[in-house]
């Protein structure tokens, strides 16, 4: 009834958004900016919060992706003046704590798994495969780049080069991020960017977290006990609210239980 009533004042409100899978563009990834972008907005607009919580699951995926969410998250945060916790449950790996920084705060478990801040690029090499099989590759190209790092050939030293200037250009904007966003919290004395991992109060000793805590409790520490929770997240389709996933489904779903088994998750 209270809402009704204008002379009664409401409690206090926190929109939360989950923040749950694999960084990437399309079906292969729970998380991305164009399917965040109108949960952010409805997050940070409707029943004017006085704050927004992030409850990040993440391993991490696309550096891209990431810097976008974390961006619009961001703007809104300063636009509404609004202040932002971020609250890992297992993981916030690679893109994963990319999307924690973009929190005023962040709270972790005493198991969660944080850092992974770093880059890497995976494939297979399958030169010896189709000799064994007689296959004969043959590609044409227009630009002697355009086949870099073909799976089906031997590996050219200029292309892992090449390879490496772009990781090192992104792992770059990538420090640039959390010296940015985490500032004087970190050490000065110590390299926290070698891919490395920690857990929850190891992670607040390395600047990387600010407390062990869970979002209800956390909150009503900082809002009172009558603090209301609304939660927003990404619509479903009609295929997934029956539980029904197509075969690019099942692929990310595979990918993605791949990213959480590279911290034991």
């Amino acid at each position: 009834m209270k809402k009704y009533i204008p002379f009664i004042k409401k409690p206090p409100l926190v929109a939360v958004i989950r923040l749950s899978g694999m960084i990437a563009t399309g079906a292969r990834g729970q998380l991305n900016d164009a399917a965040l972008a109108p949960v952010i907005e409805r997050a940070f607009r409707k029943g004017k919060p006085q704050a927004v919580a992030l409850v990040i699951n993440s391993p991490g995926g696309s550096p891209v992706q990431s810097s976008l969410i974390t961006a619009r998250i961001r703007r809104l945060a300063d636009e509404k003046e609004l202040p932002v916790y971020a609250f890992v449950e297992d993981v916030a790996a690679s893109g994963g704590y990319w999307l924690a920084t973009a929190a005023d705060e962040i709270y972790a478990d005493e198991s969660s798994i944080l850092g992974s801040i770093g880059v890497i690029s995976a494939g297979f090499g399958l030169t010896r495969l189709i000799e064994k099989i007689g296959v004969e590759r043959r590609v044409y190209t227009a630009g002697k780049s355009k086949s870099m790092l073909d799976p089906f050939r031997p590996e050219d030293p200029d292309d892992i080069k090449r390879l490496k200037t772009l990781q090192d250009d992104i792992h770059d904007a990538f420090k640039q991020q959390v010296t940015t966003r985490r500032a004087a919290k970190l050490p000065t004395n110590e390299d926290l960017f070698t891919g490395d991992i920690w857990l929850g109060r190891a992670a607040i000793e390395k600047g990387l977290a600010d407390g062990i805590g869970h979002v209800v409790p956390v909150m009503k520490q900082k809002y009172g006990d009558e603090v209301q929770f609304r939660a927003h997240g990404p619509r479903r389709s009609i295929l997934g609210r029956f539980g029904l996933r197509l075969g690019t489904d099942a692929i990310a779903a595979i990918e993605e239980r791949a990213e959480f088994a590279r911290f034991g998750l």
